[in-house]
């Protein structure tokens, strides 16, 4: 039988393919796993804030069902049910979500309060326009410096003992001077010592700092101190015999 085909290759019987393309199973086309959606996150929340603080949850329900209540007893004297229901249904369901997700908030500080990290945690999901780099500079001792940018200027966030961390931030802000011109540095202290700002305090603090540049402005310093060479500096070319290098602290995660 001619083939039409212009390979011999071709010819042959192929066996049958049962993989047709990388498997498409619950870890994604790339093998990578899937984040977890929107319901199984409030899931997993969930169960953490039952866990760490049982009343928590049952408040919130209460409150949710309370305003319901409150909405039909109106709509019932009013005369306007058809309206009342479904707004009381609304501001209840968003109430108790609000309540929930303020129970979350306080437990995952809860957590996180003492933990190697715990500033970086916050400073990633804060809230507003800001730029985070963490471990900007750190020691053997394993206290670390994370650096923030933002509408406020340059914010150097210090995790570890508050006296070797005064040298590490002097270090850090004499550094981002060279290139932040005329812009203003802070500098905060996660921990639970003297002149030091507790984890659940930290987003808060960051939020009143005033807003002293533009979005240009941000945008420029943002690209100067990305160009900036890093604290800590590898050495180029062959390792000398007999060298070792440090270990860098291991972290907690």
């Amino acid at each position: 039988m001619r083939s039409d085909s212009p390979y011999p290759g071709d010819m042959a019987k192929k066996p049958k393919d049962t993989q047709t393309g990388p498997a498409t199973d619950a870890q994604g086309t790339d093998g990578a796993e899937k984040p977890p959606g929107r319901i199984k996150q409030l899931r997993m929340v969930a169960k953490v804030v039952r866990q760490q603080s049982p009343r928590s949850i049952p408040i919130a329900v209460a409150i949710g069902l309370g305003i319901v209540l409150l909405a039909v007893l109106i709509g019932f004297f009013t005369g306007s049910l058809l309206f009342a229901i479904p707004l009381g249904i609304s501001i209840g369901l968003l109430a108790g979500f609000i309540v929930f997700t303020r129970s979350a908030q306080q437990v995952q500080y809860k957590m996180l309060d003492g933990q190697l990290g715990a500033g970086m945690a916050i400073l990633q999901n804060m809230r507003g326009d800001w730029t985070v780099e963490p471990g900007v500079n750190a020691n053997r001792s394993m206290d670390i410096v994370h650096r923030a940018v933002g509408r406020p200027g340059v914010v150097l966030v210090g995790e570890g003992d508050p006296h070797r961390l005064k040298q590490l931030i002097a270090a850090e802000r004499k550094r981002v001077s060279r290139v932040a011109y005329d812009t203003p540095i802070y500098d905060v202290q996660v921990g639970n010592g003297d002149g030091q700002v507790k984890v659940s305090e930290l987003q808060k603090r960051m939020l009143k700092l005033p807003r002293n540049l533009d979005k240009p402005r941000v945008a420029e310093l943002r690209y100067r101190l990305k160009a900036m060479p890093a604290a800590v500096q590898t050495p180029r070319g062959p390792m000398p015999k007999g060298v070792k290098m440090p270990k860098p602290p291991k972290q907690n995660r």
